[in-house]
């Protein structure tokens, strides 16, 4: 007779849709029993396998979360001159896509004198003369220095199109 004993592998809360302290359990088998250990090994490689499985798939979603991208909307649905949010947290080395939606053309400038010290202004902004003109359209941002950010859109920025990211 043969006792296998049960495994388990914690997958971090800061999955997105994951609970706090959720975890991931591989069912604990009991008394298995065998003529032979052929049957014993099979089971712990079974196990092996399983426990390779959850590993490989925790560092895949890890990875994935890693690469995610926080979208802005560029106008809101009601037509209305704003960011949408206008004020957001992301972690450094995330992605931030804005994407025209409504009243365009729009731009991304951010504001030299609201940024982390020692970020360079024309790295992370759109010229101000480039515009966003058609739906759909895109700029992509990664922001790599913790602190805040303030953005704003040229054209409209009088209209109050102002927003904040923070870095974490």
């Amino acid at each position: 007779m043969a006792i296998v004993t049960s495994a388990s592998m914690a997958i971090p809360s800061s999955f997105t849709g994951l609970k706090a302290g959720a975890t991931t359990r591989i069912v604990k088998l009991s008394k298995v029993s065998s003529v032979s250990s052929t049957p014993i090994i099979a089971v712990k490689a079974s196990l092996k396998n399983v426990g390779i499985t959850v590993a490989t798939t925790a560092a895949t979603v890890m990875l994935a979360s890693n690469a995610m991208a926080m979208e802005v909307l560029l106008g809101s649905d009601d037509g209305s001159l704003a960011f949408v949010p206008n004020e957001f947290s992301i972690s450094a080395g995330e992605k931030i896509t804005f994407k025209n939606n409504a009243g365009f053309p729009h731009n991304v400038v951010f504001d030299e004198d609201e940024i982390p010290s020692g970020v360079v202004v024309a790295q992370i902004s759109m010229p101000e003369e480039d515009l966003l003109n058609s739906a759909g359209e895109t700029y992509v941002v990664t922001l790599n220095v913790k602190g805040t950010y303030s953005f704003y859109c040229a054209p409209h920025q009088g209209a109050g199109m102002v927003g904040k990211v923070t870095v974490n």
